[in-house]
């Protein structure tokens, strides 16, 4: 399905710094609408309570199923009896953020993205009534994931109305999932751990919501910016492309990375941290950005071509924690990375030290 994708092209993983729907969609799509870039709708959770990503996908699951609506806590997000402000908030942000980008977009007929957290993400955040996690309970759990998956079509289809000429994939960001397969994740007292999810069942709610989007029309992405991801479970459900963080990257785990790009499906490898780049020359952030990734080629035997080919490239994970003008320099590093993976430019590409 990303057949068509520049080689080595340049995304977002979602989140950005900042408050205000304009400045953010301005600077991603400013840097990411031509050729070379993936512009991904962003989420700004400096605003508050509803506008980070489990606030946003959880107001498209209460607009699908009230009965999964839900409310802050002192301790986080919790099920609440109907929808409330919370979830009035969260679709509000969402639709002013659908309106900037479907305002800078106008016209636009390359690819775009958007994200939504996965069920298992969803199921260790959010609270049953009676004070536990979700993920305590089977039922619950499949609930989420089933109305996760058609909220994920209703997205879709909202962003093709918005975007009519562009081609679309959503990404699943699955930060959670190592936590609920290894049984590692606290009880609310803090003196137990949650029992562990089974591979088959995760992998199958996975599945489905993956089937889902691609149901839909578009690119499935899952996203696991954690280290050591279970890259073999997330290649079984069949999605297009996953997101991984390279600078976390484990070689004992190439093979997996090495069967998905095999498999003709696409490696998303975040390569500048989340905060933006050290600070170092540009062109010394360029050539470790590209570093990374053609170390990654060389140790699987993939000519240059077929590299570039086979992956997107991207900050580690979501970028609230920069500054704007970090974020500004991480997307401009990043695309003088994909230029030098392309062979357009070489790796000493320069990249304004005043953006």
């Amino acid at each position: 399905m990303l057949e068509d994708l520049t080689p080595a092209a340049v995304t977002t993983v979602g989140s950005m710094p900042g408050t205000s729907s304009f400045e953010a969609v301005s600077l991603v799509v400013g840097e990411l609408s031509e050729g070379d870039g993936v512009p991904h709708l962003p989420e700004l959770p400096a605003r508050g309570p509803g506008a980070d990503m489990v606030g946003r996908t959880a107001g498209l699951l209460a607009s699908v199923v009230p009965d999964l609506a839900v409310e802050t806590t002192a301790a986080g997000w919790r099920f609440a009896d109907a929808p409330g402000r919370e979830m009035r908030r969260a679709r509000s942000w969402l639709a002013e953020d659908l309106d900037a980008f479907e305002e800078a977009l106008d016209g636009f007929d390359g690819w775009v993205a958007s994200s939504l957290v996965g069920p298992w993400t969803l199921a260790a955040a959010i609270e049953l009534r009676i004070g536990e996690r979700a993920v305590k309970d089977r039922g619950a759990s499949r609930d989420l994931a089933g109305a996760l998956a058609h909220a994920a079509t209703d997205h879709l289809a909202e962003l093709r109305r918005r975007v009519p000429g562009a081609r679309l994939m959503l990404w699943i960001d699955e930060p959670a999932l190592p936590a609920v397969l290894e049984g590692s994740l606290p009880t609310q007292s803090g003196r137990g751990r949650y029992a562990a999810v089974e591979q088959p069942v995760a992998e199958t709610a996975l599945a489905a919501v993956v089937e889902a989007i691609q149901g839909a029309g578009a690119a499935a992405v899952l996203h696991c910016c954690t280290e050591r991801p279970p890259l073999e479970l997330l290649r079984r459900t069949g999605a297009d492309a996953l997101s991984v963080d390279l600078l976390l990257h484990d070689q004992r785990d190439d093979d997996e990375l090495g069967e998905l790009m095999q498999a003709g499906r696409l490696l998303v490898a975040g390569v500048v941290p989340g905060t933006g780049p050290a600070g170092a020359s540009p062109a010394s952030e360029v050539g470790d950005t590209v570093g990374h990734v053609t170390a990654l080629g060389h140790r699987l035997g993939l000519a240059p071509e077929d590299l570039a080919r086979s992956v997107l490239v991207s900050p580690t994970c979501g970028m609230a924690g920069a500054t704007p003008a970090a974020a500004r320099r991480a997307l401009a590093v990043l695309r003088g990375a994909g230029r030098a993976l392309r062979q357009d430019d070489p790796v000493t590409v320069a990249v304004d030290e005043e953006r």
